[in-house]
């Protein structure tokens, strides 16, 4: 793996694929179709093409945009050998910044009400997210060569939903107070 490389490089070029994209492309492929798998700020999408840019595994170009002129990036022969190489590595388990997690622990600083109020809240955004993949799976067969791998990862996402909401309702359990006996 090149030390220049990092996970979202790889995710980047995985992206920008075959027939190329802007980063306003991939900006709104990561809202619309990974929002649960990449929590990058949108300038990271305008930033880290034109890094991979300067560094030979995507090629840039300007084409007309609608009120101005936009960069569409491909990649390069460089950028395919970069992807074939990581790819024949074992995929790490995934690292996974868990906010909900975190407050979880601060229980015995803050108290169990605290938490669970402050947890209660993932609940909205579980539904939120199960919302935004109805879409993102509807638009799934639009993209024919990418369909069977963007199914296969809304089930992921599916059954990572279903996960958070099952510990949610043990943690509830948990800290919440005791049932009253009638």
């Amino acid at each position: 793996m090149s030390s220049a490389l990092n996970p979202f490089s790889y995710a980047i070029l995985v992206l920008v694929g075959e027939g190329g994209a802007g980063p306003h492309d991939l900006n709104r492929m990561m809202r619309t179709g990974a929002r649960i798998f990449w929590a990058a700020a949108p300038s990271q999408y305008y930033a880290e093409p034109k890094r991979l840019a300067a560094l030979g595994y995507l090629d840039a170009r300007r084409e007309p945009g609608r009120t101005r002129e936009r960069t569409h990036y491909t990649l390069t022969e460089r950028g395919r050998e970069a992807l074939r190489e990581w790819i024949a590595r074992p995929a790490p388990f995934p690292r996974i910044q868990h906010e909900p997690a975190v407050r979880l622990l601060a229980g015995d600083l803050v108290g169990d009400a605290a938490v669970l109020a402050s947890l209660r809240g993932l609940r909205t955004e579980i539904a939120d997210v199960a919302a935004w993949l109805d879409e993102s799976e509807a638009t799934a067969g639009t993209l024919p060569r990418r369909e069977r791998y963007l199914r296969l990862n809304a089930r992921l996402a599916r059954r990572l939903l279903q996960a958070h909401g099952e510990w949610l309702d043990e943690v509830e359990r948990e800290l919440g107070p005791p049932a009253s006996n009638p």
